[in-house]
Parts: C-alpha cells; structure tokens; sequence
C-alpha cells in the first residue's frame, strides 16, 4: 500500500482526520469524533501498526482517552483514563499531551493540574509517575492563562524533558525515577526575580533526535523590560539556555517546530504579546536554518492584511516527507499546509471549529 499522510487535528468540537498521499495535493477529512468535545493533544504511534491517540475532555462528564487502529476511520475509548489518587485533593482538569514509550505498549501522559502519567497496556490503566507529580515544587506551581499544563514531553532513552505552565522545564536522567529543574537562562517576566529556579511559563520545547543536546523552546516572551526571553536554545541538554530573539518582530509566541532532516532548522509563529495575534494583522511563519542565529519571514499564501488569528503551542508541527510541508491551524478554524518547508502556504481548510492541535505521520 503507497504512503499516506495523515494529520490529527484536534478542536474545539471534536477530533479530524485529514488523509493524502504524499504529493499532499488533495485531502480527504473524516470526523469529528469525540463531537462536541475539546481534543488538546492526540499522537500517531507509529512504532507497530499504527494507532492514534487523542484527550476528549469534557467538564461535565469526565476525562476521557480515544484510540483509533485503522488510521481515525473509528475510535474507541480507552478501559480508563489518567486520574489522581483518592484523597490527592487534586482533579483531573485537562489532558494536554500523549506521547509514546519505548515499547508498542507504552505511552505518558502530562495533564492539567500539572502531572505526568504513565501506562503501560496501550492506555487502559494509568499510573501517576510521582516523582514529578508530587515533586517539591509541585504545590508551588500556579497556573497560567492556559491553566496550570504539563503540555510537553520530550523523550531521549532514560532522559526526560517537561514542559510545565508555569512550573518551567523539568528534567528527568532515569527514565522518570527522579527530576530536578533545569531552567538556567529561562527567564520569568510576571516575578520579581527574572530568572527565578523554577515557575516559568514554558510554551513548548522541541529537539531533532538527531542531535539530542539541543533543544529549543518558546517561553513566554513579550516583556519590554525583559526583552528576549521568549525564544531559546539549549546547546546542553536543556542544563542551560539562550537567548534566540533577535531579529523577530516578537518574542512572544507558543509553537516551536524543528525540521525532521534539518536540525538547524527551526520554525515560531511570533505574536503580539497584549493580543496574541499575528503583528499588524499580517501572518507569517518565521524560520532559522542556522539553530535561531538569524530567521526569514515566510508568508507566501498569506493574507498580507486584517488577519488577526492565533497558533496555539501544539497547533503547529511538519511532516516527514522528502519535501517536508508544515501545518497549522489557528483558533479561527483555519488549517494551513506550508509546502516545501514552509516557502508556500495555502489553506486548506477554512471553516474548523477552533483548532487546539495538529500532528503529522506518514504511515
């Protein structure tokens, strides 16, 4: 069977399915599943037969996990969902990112209030990984505009990587035993110490697994007296951070996306940080090809004015075709393709429900 890609997009309203072949001229879209329930995270696990995973939130009748193993054509939910301990004092308010394991079995889970999850038969029992979720900090954390998220899980053999807002990034060298905060240069504009130990509003943070000491993140920029902060890099494992702002119309932002065969290639969505919507009303896709040392506007396909949308921290991602295409979708209902790594953009959708996150495979 000839190659296929195939987008998640997870929204206000439910989960799609976007499939195409890999020329990616023409797609075909199934959903929503899940209907009339906000999907903040899904993942395509790729490491048997396929299986797609997505949240399915609701406030009033609980938590619940999707799975798909014939690409979205239909889901199921999974036997349980992650939950805290009885008597933990803390509930389940939102899941925010679902992320493989090592083996076919395996998957993590971060959650709102901040919590890292862990199962080990394909999502059908949790277990709450208390290292982190009961760490030292973790009464100390407050919540953000978005609420208090753990939104970001990235993997490398035993070492973890955490995203947490506002907890700031969390670091595990065990495979989740333990974890300390790594938030050096990770600076905090909303506190009187700017650079405090932990308590940063982390957006999202990215790696090429190619190179797995770097690593890239999105804070959340946008102060006048603490000028760039927003975007940075971690040449170290994440043990220390800096700046790479310069040359953006902002440092506020929430997606960062790295080319799968370009590890100096990086894409951010700037926006303004009072509005969070695209400067001047005129979008564009900002890329460095040299690890965030310079950046290029991209904004072919654009509108070039009055377009005030929104990208959300995992609202953006990219596929790996040989000629990679982005994606991303804004809380305008917008779903966008980025052809030839970002140089055309074109819409593809326009009449979504809000768009809270997309993933990419080829399967």
């Amino acid at each position: 069977m000839a190659e296929r890609v195939v987008l998640t997009v997870g929204t206000k309203k439910g989960l799609f399915v976007a499939e195409a072949g890999t020329s990616r001229r023409k797609f075909s879209l199934r959903g929503p599943f899940g209907s009339g329930v906000s999907v903040y995270s899904a993942t395509i696990d790729q490491r048997s037969s396929p299986r797609i995973y997505a949240s399915s939130c609701n406030a009033f009748f609980g938590m619940k996990v999707l799975v798909s193993t014939d690409l979205g054509k239909k889901f199921k939910t999974t036997k349980s969902a992650p939950a805290f301990p009885e008597g933990d004092g803390r509930a389940l308010a939102n899941i925010w990112s679902i992320e493989p394991g090592d083996n076919k079995k395996e998957l993590w889970c971060g959650v709102e209030p901040a919590a890292l999850f862990h199962s080990d038969d394909y999502g059908n029992s949790w277990e709450m990984v208390s290292s982190i979720s009961n760490h030292p900090h973790s009464r100390q954390w407050h919540p953000g505009a978005g609420g208090l998220c753990m939104h970001t899980i990235v993997r490398d053999g035993n070492r973890i990587h955490l995203g947490i807002s506002t907890g700031g990034h969390y670091v595990s060298e065990d495979g989740g035993a333990s974890f300390h905060a790594s938030n050096n240069g990770v600076g905090a504009g909303f506190v009187p110490d700017p650079y405090p130990e932990f308590g940063q509003c982390v957006h999202k943070i990215a790696r090429h697994p190619d190179r797995p000491q770097r690593l890239y993140m999105q804070n959340h920029g946008g102060w006048e007296d603490r000028p760039g902060i927003g975007v940075l890099r971690s040449d170290d494992q994440g043990r220390s951070w800096t700046s790479i702002a310069d040359g953006l119309p902002s440092d506020f932002g929430f997606p960062i996306v790295v080319h799968p065969q370009k590890p100096d290639t990086v894409y951010v969505v700037p926006l303004e940080p009072s509005t969070r919507t695209c400067p001047g009303g005129a979008p564009a896709v900002w890329r460095s090809e040299n690890g965030g040392d310079s950046w290029k506007r991209r904004t072919a396909g654009f509108p070039k004015k009055d377009s005030f949308f929104t990208v959300l921290r995992d609202a953006m991602t990219i596929d790996e075709t040989k000629s990679p295409a982005l994606y991303l979708g804004t809380t305008t209902g917008q779903l966008w393709i980025g052809r030839d790594g970002g140089e055309q953009w074109e819409c593809l959708y326009d009449s979504l429900p809000p768009i809270n996150c997309v993933k990419a495979a080829v399967v």
